[in-house]
């Protein structure tokens, strides 16, 4: 478990994002996503040297990809580029 995000940096071709936990439907109401499922929609929080994406962009990613990082109250993925499938413009 490691104990503060903002040490975390990615290296090479890696970037951290953090999973969304709720989902807002067309008549804006917030749903939370499965517990079961994990969701592929994800914000980017730190970046290595990465060129298509940067800090702060909502991506889709592959469904298993990515390494799991637990905080103290939150849940990371260290992913890939090449894992990510998207990017919302």
């Amino acid at each position: 478990m490691v104990k503060d995000k903002q040490k975390i940096q990615p290296l090479f071709d890696r970037v951290l994002a953090k999973p969304e936990t709720e989902r807002q439907s067309n008549a804006g109401i917030y749903m939370p996503c499965e517990i079961n499922e994990r969701s592929q929609i994800m914000t980017v929080i730190a970046v290595g040297e990465v060129k298509h994406v940067n800090v702060g962009d909502k991506v889709i990613v592959a469904k298993y990809a990515g390494t799991e990082v637990q905080t103290q109250d939150e849940k990371f993925f260290i992913i890939k580029e090449c894992d990510i499938l998207c990017r919302f413009c």
